[in-house]
């Protein structure tokens, strides 16, 4: 999307403040804890509003696909210089890599010392298998070869159709370089793109004035489904999965941030509303498009942004990687299955594959530990339907995480490009841009 920067007129009067009642963060909050409210004293008020949630996913998931392409196409053909989409996507999947096999590694180094799930005793074959068969049979029908074929599409227009964000990441990719190879023959549909991008942001902002109702609506159905009690018969294992989450936000996040020059707890206060989004609605594609505008806004380069974020939504997933590792590790403490040092590196290998191979598959979190424990045979399938009650409430931490996680990757990569603007991201961050206050009317508001 191109972005005038604003520029103060003589005379003109400053932007004025909204009132803090109007902030997308203070909406969303206010409605995730009135759906709490509401799910856990009507229960089955709360159940029924599950469409209402699912609603606003479906509206934003209706919306990722022409954004992803738009941004993509647009930044790459307006880059010209091929070299650096191969440089930026060499350096987004040597980050991917890194992070999270440290992610995974740091899961089972804190299943090792908490060790959440010794003394439960439990026998697997006093557990019902019936619900957790779906996701071992979508387990199954995951492989890593399966995964990389399934990105080329059938055909051009079926990956814009489908929703399939790895797809329209191929389409828009191969789509770009062929406009940046007619140079300046192409101008014009670069220029009708980028047009086009204006009008689709201003969707994006009208959708995300309904992110309080959805947030409500999903908030209210997974309290009144399950239930704040459920909690407390694993709360040893979602508490320290989240305990554990907040560390690697904290520190390894932190510390690559530091290193990056900036601050994580200034991104964070930066992407409040849209973190608070991802809490309310357990899902980080609710605010996949925002991430992609606000970081284009806080000075990294749309090429960057649109290879980086949508590749990381399938790649990069620290929070999905912690979860799959440190509940591996309760299944197996609960039933009593001792594994060896290479019994758990061999669990860290599979893991690896694994969340790979179903990256961008609906339930990727339940999904792929079943994909990891069907090939270990050490540890029992069926121990999943121990974690199947809290897993809803396990994955609003591993939205959070990735989506974290996926931010300070596209500043990093921005950085390492020499195409972060440095004047720009540290307003954005501090929160007193005029370009942001400016642009907050005609864009998701930037908090």
């Amino acid at each position: 999307m191109t972005v005038i920067p604003y520029q103060a007129e003589a005379g003109a009067v400053p932007p004025t403040r909204r009132p803090w009642y109007r902030h997308l963060y203070v909406q969303v909050l206010i409605a995730i804890a009135a759906g709490v409210l509401l799910g856990h004293f009507w229960p089955a008020v709360g159940e029924s509003l599950k469409p209402v949630g699912d609603a606003f996913i479906k509206l934003v998931k209706m919306i990722i696909t022409p954004v992803i392409f738009l941004t993509i196409v647009t930044g790459i053909a307006g880059m010209r210089d091929l070299a650096s989409v191969g440089r930026v996507a060499g350096k987004a999947f040597g980050y991917f890599l890194f992070f999270s096999t440290l992610a995974l590694i740091v899961g089972l180094i804190v299943a090792n010392v908490v060790q959440p799930g010794a003394g439960l005793n439990i026998d697997p074959a006093t557990l019902d298998t019936s619900k957790v068969a779906t996701y071992a049979e979508k387990a199954h029908e995951t492989s890593l070869i399966k995964f990389l074929l399934a990105i080329i599409p059938d055909s051009f227009l079926s990956a814009l159709t489908e929703g399939n964000i790895l797809q329209t990441l191929f389409i828009a990719i191969l789509f770009g370089i062929g406009l940046a190879l007619i140079g300046d023959r192409g101008q014009r549909i670069v220029d009708a793109l980028e047009d086009l991008s204006l009008a689709v942001f201003k969707v994006v902002a009208i959708l995300m004035k309904a992110a309080p109702i959805g947030a409500f609506g999903a908030m209210a159905f997974t309290i009144g489904a399950y239930g704040v009690g459920t909690l407390a018969n694993l709360a040893m294992l979602v508490g320290t999965f989240y305990l554990t989450s907040l560390i690697f936000v904290i520190v390894v996040l932190g510390a690559v941030s530091w290193w990056a020059g900036f601050s994580i707890f200034r991104l964070i206060g930066y992407l409040k509303a849209e973190l608070l989004l991802v809490l309310g609605t357990s899902s980080s594609e609710s605010a996949l498009p925002s991430l992609m505008e606000k970081m284009e806004r806080a000075g990294c380069a749309k090429s960057v942004v649109g290879l980086v974020v949508p590749t990381g939504y399938s790649f990069n997933l620290d929070g999905t990687n912690i979860y799959m590792t440190l509940a591996a590790l309760f299944i197996a403490q609960a039933c009593n299955v001792d594994l060896t040092l290479g019994q758990q590196l061999l669990l860290l290998g599979v893991a690896m594959l694994s969340s790979k191979g179903a990256a961008g598959v609906t339930g990727a979190g339940f999904i792929t530990l079943a994909a990891t424990l069907s090939i270990v045979p050490s540890v029992p399938v069926a121990g999943m339907a121990l974690i199947l009650g809290v897993d809803r409430f396990m994955s609003e931490c591993r939205s959070l995480t990735n989506f974290i996680g996926n931010a300070v990757a596209t500043v990093v990569v921005s950085r390492w490009e020499g195409r972060l603007d440095e004047a720009q991201f540290r307003m954005a961050l501090s929160g007193n841009s005029p370009r942001v206050d400016q642009m907050a009317a005609d864009a998701v508001p930037a908090e």
